[in-house]
């Protein structure tokens, strides 16, 4: 109760945004499709975007997601118990679930932070992990002072005023005044700063909250968002005396900062929240294919489905890799089930290796690993919408819009000949699926070689032999998923795409029209600076959508 009574006495002194509330949101070289409509970066859009004015848009106070809490409350108390677990889920918006928008507080999850709250400080100080210095019954407040302050400054992310640390003091005097010693009110003020809106928003202040002028964020605010974006946890503490030295903003010392993060194994934290999210490995927890037809599918395989995309991943961070190489990359990281399921040599090791994949190009890229041709398909059977989708959403951004109402799933077969091309052809033939299924249909079918649980296969479950053949609108013809990566590769929507998924990630909100020239600027920057991860992310950071923000009117709010 008394650290409930300590997130009122300190929410007065939080002048950020206001908390926000959840909203809906709503075999040969093959030539690159003709867009619908301009591909960003092209001359044409950089005409456009010359002399367009700038909006670097405005994010909304951003409450630390579960994956954030925890990573913070590790890197913060060394806690690896995951306490956010127990919290309830967070909402997504756009793809992610560090969407400020979504990110709500309701009573329930202020309650479960009061509790993990009071449970992490006292397993923290049976550790001994604020401080040495001894409490004496007679005159407890310097070394209160001293553990709070720092304490404060850590886990708020920022210096701390003397006021706010008198305020932390003063549960010294309330411990007290309820018959407790000095040891119960430093706990009661360190639970305090744990369900503080300081520690559980990244607070980043307008001077003027109805002002649509841009403005840069302060050297502080920027590491935090720096941090959460690269590490999905707090900043450690040489980015935050950089920071505090107002140094963080300057390009080089931002770059070497970036460069220093990414090498960090807390860069997996991109992986994990990025990638997981972006590349769908997050969704084969609860994945289950048919047991009668994919009964080889167990936990092993799982485990080592994720491993494989999330390895392959890394390697891309700190890596000379092309990040558009993430289609066609020629090696990946399988164990020796792994490598039994895709037909590939055993490695010889129950734990993920490194292997080459020349001679086995079915395997190159992501459209050959098993996470997403699993997580992509029915427990019984394949779908190439679902794989079209995919690659229309997660790497060309041309996502066709929602069915129409009362549509009707792919029946089952009867023709046991009848390929899956047929039978999906009958959605093509109904004129209000057609228009979207002549797109989704194609991408899909290219895929087709692969089952459900990302087996090569050269006949369907039913017997009939695979037809992987796909005609685009404009009359291109995909044969299978060799065609399919060239396609996707040599699009020119692509650089784009793959900018607007880490930077709708990096700043926690969704793309806007608005945004359309930033991102292909940013695109255009890092592909001419090498076109690696580590060229995009930087790309981000240094563009002023990252170091700046702005307020907005009262009557443009939602």
């Amino acid at each position: 109760m008394l650290a409930g009574a300590g997130f009122a006495l300190l929410l007065a002194g939080c002048d950020g945004d206001s908390i926000p509330q959840a909203r809906v949101l709503p075999g040969e070289d093959l030539p690159a499709p003709p867009p619908e409509e301009t591909p960003p970066g092209n001359n044409q859009q950089q005409n456009e975007c010359k002399d367009a004015p700038r909006d670097v848009g405005r994010i909304t106070l951003h409450r630390l997601n579960r994956a954030e809490y925890d990573a913070t409350v590790r890197d913060l108390l060394g806690d690896t118990t995951q306490p956010a677990r127990d919290f309830p889920a967070d909402d997504h918006g756009y793809g992610f679930d560090n969407n400020a928008d979504v990110l709500s507080l309701s009573p329930l999850l202020m309650e479960k932070y009061s509790a993990a709250a009071e449970k992490l400080v006292e397993t923290a100080w049976a550790k001994g992990v604020f401080g040495s210095c001894a409490l004496s019954a007679e005159n407890p407040e310097p070394c209160a002072r001293d553990i709070l302050s720092r304490f404060a400054r850590r886990a708020w992310r920022r210096p701390v005023a003397k006021e706010e640390v008198d305020r932390l003091v003063g549960f010294l005097a309330l411990a007290k005044a309820r018959g407790d010693g000095p040891e119960m009110g430093v706990k009661l003020a360190l639970r305090s700063v744990l369900v503080s809106p300081h520690f559980l928003f990244r607070v980043e202040k307008d001077p003027d909250p109805n002002s649509t002028t841009p403005h840069r964020l302060t050297d502080v605010e920027l590491a935090s968002r720096l941090s959460y974006f690269l590490w999905s946890s707090m900043p450690d503490e040489t980015l935050l005396a950089t920071a505090e030295a107002g140094k963080l903003h300057q390009p080089e010392e931002l770059e070497a900062q970036v460069r220093r993060m990414l090498a960090d194994p807390k860069a997996n934290g991109l992986v994990e929240n990025f990638a997981g999210q972006w590349l769908y490995t997050r969704a084969l927890d609860s994945a289950e294919p048919d047991a009668t037809l994919y009964g080889a599918f167990n936990e092993d395989l799982r485990s080592a489905m994720r491993q494989e995309t999330q390895l392959v991943f890394h390697e891309f961070i700190t890596g000379e890799h092309k990040l558009k190489d993430l289609v066609d990359a020629p090696f990946t990281y399988v164990n020796d089930a792994l490598a039994t399921h895709y037909g590939l040599p055993k490695p010889g090791s129950s734990t993920p290796v490194r292997v080459d994949l020349t001679g086995h190009p079915e395997r190159a890229g992501i459209f050959g690993q098993g996470s997403l041709l699993t997580v992509t398909s029915n427990p019984d059977r394949t779908s190439p919408v679902q794989r079209g989708v995919w690659v229309l959403e997660q790497l060309l951004c041309s996502a066709p819009p929602p069915p129409p109402p009362n549509v009707e799933g792919l029946p089952p077969a009867v023709d046991p000949n009848q390929t899956m091309r047929e039978r999906m052809a009958q959605h093509r033939s109904q004129p209000a699926c057609q228009g979207c299924h002549r797109l989704m249909d194609p991408l899909g079918l290219a895929l087709e070689n692969y089952d459900a649980i990302g087996r090569w296969r050269m006949k369907e479950v039913s017997g009939a032999p695979v037809d992987p053949t796909g005609e685009l609108p404009d009359g291109t013809v995909l044969r299978g998923a060799d065609d399919m990566r060239r396609f996707v590769k040599q699009d020119p929507k692509l650089p784009a795409c793959l900018t607007e998924h880490l930077l709708t990630y990096a700043l926690g909100r969704g793309m806007r029209p608005e945004d359309a020239c930033a991102v292909s600027e940013i695109a255009a920057t890092a592909e001419a600076s090498g076109g690696r991860l580590s060229d995009y992310i930087l790309s981000i950071v240094l563009s002023d959508h990252f170091t700046q923000r702005r307020g907005e009117p009262e009557a443009q709010k939602p």
